[in-house]
């Protein structure tokens, strides 16, 4: 109809009408949520400031309350002869607390005899102690008498026994004196001293990494405002999920490695999202000049949709995890989703809310040669249109170099973490190695045996006659009067030896039924064991829960299968590079490590699902750009070129933002973050500017329209997903 020469038109899709004749979309669900949002400020804003006040009570003490144990496999034989160790033997068991005296002479005289005296007080005192075991000749007392071993037996679970180490160390190992020299070591003690160095080595690497971050972001986002949003929303959902952490560690023990990694996960993820967003919201706003409610609504329905199913596929991806029974791996799992959810409610509402609050404001102090309103990258545009028109030149380029490296892959060898992760002068590795020197090699593994009495006798004989045992002492009684006798082996060579796994697997297979064999050295390798039976299991799902989520969000199967495919090759050639640099020692002095000659057996696991989430992120990001241009154009080239253009400037800088962040992580601390910073470091890198931005493209490209092919029944079968705004 016309009224006053102006032309009105109404649409069967619920749009809203414009007196100029234009019509704006009616907003989605999360274009509805965000304009909700801008509408009940203070609601959101109170309901936040509730949120990081209640739970930022508790973060402070996120480093005290969680612990480093956990790294067993539920079930396992060694779990269980530790648990009998500690319900029947006094505690003496893997995590029982060793102290280690060494003295210039014999230790019967002074001052030795005052300081083994001390040793035992102090271990008394603390109720978590269930007895005190001192130095018997033969067993715990050198030949020379110079060297003395004191055990406080475990009467606590392995969480809390961390802690007891921690509290402790310090006061075990001020009772050294000239000619007596107290390290504290064993798995608890070792625990504590890796959380202390890990603590100090990740807050190192906070103070690098948020300069760098912040420096990349302004270059991105070309103004200091909107730089700092990323990183004030980061540590919104970092004090929230680590103050929540803290809550679930008094119902269900959480390894400290939980808020570790989603420090450093949630700290990308979160930059990540909100780059996202605040791009596509000043495209709106200041270079479409539309309003807020539009902007925020266009924002949401497009960016935030990308970011939740980007959310959703990380979430999915380390929800595999949890196949593995540990409870280390559960909870660092847990830990790093319950992150990614804070930073996930964060970015959807309190982002938006930020937005319409700053505004124009958002783009104070701007680069001058910035075009704060632009979305689609005149750069990036000119390279998908190279990339349009050599594809093969182009992927070929990038398939042999994710190739090549990924050639090393296929001698990668995986064991657990020796005593080499930790610093030279951490007390459990002096401990360690003076135990070595004064005993063997094997001293430092000593096998827990426990067997009915009934089978003590053939428990012994074989013990006796096995060539990997170097001694073993005699049955020990239990404190209870249980039916079972406790016999300790030490082994001829290293815990971290592989020979180590021959002799346990022979002494089971020899020892009689009922005889269970543990100990530290054992339980790490029937994690090993569970861990590579898992981890076919784990990729298997991730893989295929991955493939799902893409089909749910993009409705087409030949994208959604190669988007899928190629984030194995960032994966297989970031272990590729693992192993030259963990395994071969390339580049060890420039990390600053002393190679082991194996990657930690955690780590391709564990690692699979965080750099699978990761570049899922990315391809999500891009998918639903080139999604968005074909269901507006129709065609191919608009689909591939769009999405390059309006997605590569945000990858680029997110990408560029991760890897900081991540190798930050890799140039201090022990090892086990050293090889998270690299092989995530390694593994972004490649996925972002390799993959994504040129491999993906070059697919879109020879695909054509068959990538977003889809049967009728598929259609029919999944929810309607749009990413398109007009």
């Amino acid at each position: 109809m016309t009224t006053g020469g102006l032309v009105t038109t109404e649409t069967t899709t619920g749009a809203k009408t414009h007196r100029d004749g234009a019509s704006s979309p009616r907003p989605g669900p999360l274009g509805r949520l965000g304009i909700w949002v801008t509408a009940h400020g203070r609601v959101v804003a109170g309901a936040w400031i509730l949120i990081i006040i209640g739970l930022g009570v508790f973060a402070p003490s996120v480093e005290k309350s969680l612990s480093g144990a956990g790294w067993q496999a539920q079930g396992s034989d060694s779990v269980a002869a530790r648990e009998l160790a500690v319900e029947h033997f006094g505690g003496n068991a893997s995590s029982a607390i060793q102290v280690v005296v060494k003295g210039d002479q014999r230790l019967t005289g002074e001052p030795g005899a005052k300081v083994l005296s001390q040793v035992h007080d102090v271990l008394a005192s603390d109720p978590r102690i269930s007895q005190v075991l001192d130095p018997t000749p033969g067993a715990t007392l050198s030949p020379d008498g110079s060297t003395a071993i004191v055990i406080g037996g475990a009467g606590a679970d392995t969480n809390e026994m961390v802690r007891v180490a921690t509290d402790l160390s310090p006061k075990l190992k001020a009772l050294s004196v000239d000619g007596v020299d107290v390290a504290p070591t064993g798995a608890s003690v070792m625990w504590s001293d890796f959380n202390k160095a890990n603590l100090e080595a990740m807050m190192t690497s906070e103070m690098i990494s948020f300069p760098v971050t912040l420096f990349i972001l302004v270059l991105a986002f070309g103004a200091l405002v909107a730089a700092g949003l990323p990183l004030l929303l980061t540590i919104a959902g970092l004090v929230a999920s680590a103050g929540v952490l803290v809550l679930v560690n008094m119902v269900v023990p959480v390894s400290i490695w939980a808020m570790n990694f989603a420090m450093m996960f949630s700290l990308a993820l979160g930059i990540d999202y909100a780059l996202f967003l605040v791009v596509r919201f000043r495209a709106a706003r200041m270079g479409q000049r539309s309003s807020m409610n539009a902007a925020i609504a266009q924002t949401m329905d497009t960016a935030g949709k990308a970011v939740l199913l980007s959310g959703g596929t990380v979430l999915v991806s380390l929800s595999a995890v949890m196949l593995v029974p540990s409870p280390s791996f559960r909870s660092m799992a847990g830990g790093i989703m319950i992150s990614v959810v804070f930073i996930l409610a964060a970015t959807l509402t309190l982002l938006p809310l930020v937005l319409s609050k700053l505004d124009h404001r958002i783009d104070k102090l701007p680069l001058p040669w910035v075009n704060v309103g632009e979305h689609r990258s005149p750069r990036f545009e000119a390279w998908a249109q190279r990339l349009w028109k050599h594809p093969l030149r182009w992927g070929a380029a990038a398939l042999t170099i994710l190739i090549a490296l990924s050639i090393p892959l296929f001698g990668l060898t995986t064991a657990m973490p020796s005593i080499k992760v930790l610093p030279e002068d951490a007390s459990a590795r002096v401990g360690y190695d003076r135990v070595q020197e004064a005993f063997g090699p094997g001293a430092p593994g000593m096998l827990t045996i426990v067997a009915p009495t009934a089978s003590a006798g053939t428990t012994r004989e074989v013990l006796a006659h096995d060539p990997g045992i170097a001694a073993a002492m005699p049955p020990a009684m239990p404190t209870d009067g249980a039916d079972y006798r406790m016999i300790q082996a030490m082994p001829t060579v290293d815990p971290s030896d592989p020979a180590l796994g021959a002799t346990v697997d022979r002494l089971r297979a020899d020892l009689p039924d009922g005889v269970l064999v543990g100990g530290a050295a054992v339980e790490n390798l029937d994690l090993k064991a569970q861990l590579d039976r898992s981890t076919p299991i784990v990729i298997a799902v991730v893989l295929a829960l991955g493939f799902l989520l893409l089909l749910f969000a993009l409705q087409a199967p030949l994208i959604s299968f190669l988007g899928t495919l190629v984030s194995l090759l960032s994966t297989a050639a970031a272990f590729g590079v693992a192993r030259l640099v963990f395994q071969e020692g390339i580049g060890a002095g420039l990390f600053g490590f002393e190679p082991q000659g194996f990657l930690d057996a955690w780590a391709p696991v564990f690692f699979f699902a965080m750099i699978f989430a990761i570049a899922m992120d990315y391809t999500v990001f891009l998918l639903a750009s080139a999604k968005e241009h074909w269901e507006r154009d129709g065609d191919p080239k608009s689909a591939m070129v769009g999405a390059v253009a309006h997605s590569g400037r945000v990858i680029f800088a997110a990408g560029g933002v991760m890897v900081a962040v991540f190798f930050t992580f890799a140039l201090s601390g022990p090892l086990p973050p050293k090889e998270m910073g690299v092989i995530l470091g390694v593994a972004v890198l490649l996925d972002a500017f390799l993959i994504r931005l040129v491999l993906l493209p070059v697919l879109l490209r020879l695909t054509g329209q068959a990538a977003w092919a889809s049967p009728a029944w598929l259609r029919k079968a999944l929810p309607k997903v749009s990413f398109a705004h007009e």
